[in-house]
């Protein structure tokens, strides 16, 4: 599994860089690979804190598919779903407002949040 993630991180970032190479669109280039640096970011934290909780590291790994398709669908068409390509945001959202609301023993992780 590590080795499918670490191929797919990779092949995205090939794609954007042929991309660019053949379109020499230095503006696409940036956003693109900021979106999907910012994705890694938001899936490295969603992972983080969904290690003690089993539903959420779910979520993490569904919502990360469907974002990666996002950036693709990005890159590859040039359209831009941001609510499609920023769902793994969620995770940490929902966590803190259910630790904010019910209380939990997981107030640990959230210093793992940042």
């Amino acid at each position: 599994m590590k080795t499918f993630i670490i191929l797919a991180i990779l092949a995205t970032f090939v794609t954007i860089f042929f991309l660019y190479k053949k379109e020499r669109n230095l503006k696409k280039l940036l956003l693109d690979v900021g979106i999907f640096v910012l994705l890694l970011y938001l899936l490295w934290v969603g992972f983080r804190i969904s290690v003690a909780i089993f539903p959420l590291k779910i979520a993490t790994i569904v919502f990360g598919f469907f974002a990666w398709g996002g950036v693709l669908l990005a890159v590859l068409r040039d359209r831009y779903i941001w609510w499609l390509i920023f769902s793994p945001l969620l995770i940490p959202l929902v966590f803190i407002l259910f630790s904010l609301l019910g209380g939990s023993r997981y107030e640990d992780i959230w210093y793992q949040l940042f």
